[in-house]
C-alpha cells in the first residue's frame, strides 16, 4: 500500500490535527506508524479516534477500504457496519434470547454482522397491533450469542426514523417467526453524525 495515497492517511486527514482519545492518542502518532509502513497499527489507532471523536461516514469507508487491502475481512465489515451507524445513528442493546425449549431460535447468533429480525419497539397499527420494524443486528465481541444468554449488541435500522423515539432503558423485542425470539434493553443511543461524508 503506498502510504502517500493510502485510504489510512486520507482518514487521518479527514480527523481534526488536534483530537486525541483518552490515553493521548492523536493524529500525530498515526502519521508516525504510517511513515513506517506500520498499516495495521495505523488502523487501530485511527478506529480508537473514531471512537473517541465522532467521525464521518466518509472516515469509515477509508477505513473499510484500507482493510481489505490488509485482507482483514471481518474489519472491512465493521468499518462498513459504523459508516452506516454514522449515516443513521447508533442504538446499542442488551439482547437476551429465549431458550430453544421456550421457543426460541435453534442455533446461535454468529458474532458480527449477520442477522436482519424484526423488532417490536412500541410502534402499532391503527388497529393496535404491533408495527414491526427491521433493524439489522451486529453481536458484539467475538463469540456466538447462543440461545437462553445475552450480549451486547448494536442495531442497524432500515427507517432509522421510526427508532428515534427510543431512548435508554427502553425495552423492546426481537421476532424472527412468532412468538419473540428475545428482548432486549436498550442501552445507549447517539444521533447521526452531521458531517459531511
Amino acid at each position: 500500500m503506498d502510504s502517500q495515497a493510502s485510504p489510512l492517511l486520507k482518514a487521518a486527514r479527514l480527523c481534526p490535527a488536534d483530537i486525541r482519545t483518552e490515553f493521548g492518542i492523536g493524529v500525530p502518532d498515526v502519521l508516525e506508524y504510517l511513515g513506517h509502513d506500520e498499516w495495521e497499527m495505523a488502523l487501530l489507532l485511527l478506529e480508537e479516534l473514531g471512537d473517541a471523536h465522532p467521525q464521518p461516514p466518509g472516515f469509515w469507508s477509508l477505513l473499510a477500504d484500507a482493510a481489505r487491502l490488509m485482507w482483514l475481512r471481518r474489519d472491512a465489515d465493521w468499518y462498513e457496519w459504523r459508516r452506516c451507524e454514522a449515516r443513521s445513528g447508533v442504538l446499542r442493546a442488551e439482547l437476551c434470547l429465549k431458550c430453544t425449549e421456550d421457543g426460541g431460535r435453534t442455533l446461535p447468533v454468529p458474532s458480527g454482522w449477520s442477522l436482519r429480525p424484526m423488532w417490536d419497539i412500541g410502534r402499532r397499527t391503527p388497529e393496535g397491533e404491533p408495527l414491526l420494524s427491521i433493524a439489522a443486528l451486529w453481536v458484539e465481541g467475538g463469540d456466538p450469542l447462543k440461545p437462553g444468554e445475552c450480549a451486547p449488541v448494536r442495531l442497524l435500522p432500515l427507517a432509522p426514523e421510526h427508532w428515534r423515539h427510543l431512548t435508554p432503558g427502553d425495552a423492546i423485542t426481537m421476532h424472527e417467526i412468532r412468538p419473540p425470539a428475545g428482548t432486549a434493553r436498550v442501552v445507549e443511543v447517539m444521533p447521526p453524525v452531521v458531517a459531511a461524508s
